[in-house]
């Protein structure tokens, strides 16, 4: 079963200033994301990850009586933001969460682990 991960961060910790030159703390984190990343592609648990832009570069695109609107900007002000997301196929919610703990226990941020409907969904 695919389950979507997503990474959560403190949008007081995100300068959009600084967005595009990572500190040494983010680049520790990253480096220590990727041991977890090579771990799950030797297991054949990994499909795929990417980090995600600064939300300020974010457009919201959303239905209003007026018709279809774009807007720049993600949400109403925000107290975390979504900062990646990784797709993982494991045997069960609960490899998920093994997962998934080991990661936060390193990084310290929070992740939300979503199920993919796909094959696995029926009717």
């Amino acid at each position: 079963m695919k389950y979507l991960l997503l990474s959560h961060t403190p949008a007081a910790a995100w300068d959009a200033a600084t967005a595009g030159t990572p500190s040494e703390e983010a680049l520790a984190a990253f480096a220590a994301y990727q041991k977890f990343e090579r771990e799950l592609v030797e297991t054949g648990e990994f499909v795929t990850s990417e980090g995600l832009g600064h939300p300020a570069l974010s457009t919201t695109v959303r239905r209003t009586p007026g018709g279809v609107l774009a807007t720049d900007g993600p949400f109403a002000e925000l107290k975390e933001v979504l900062a990646s997301f990784a797709v993982i196929d494991v045997v069960s919610q609960e490899r998920a969460v093994e997962i998934v703990s080991r990661i936060v226990e390193v990084l310290g941020e929070p992740i939300e682990i979503r199920p993919i409907m796909g094959e696995d969904f029926t009717a």
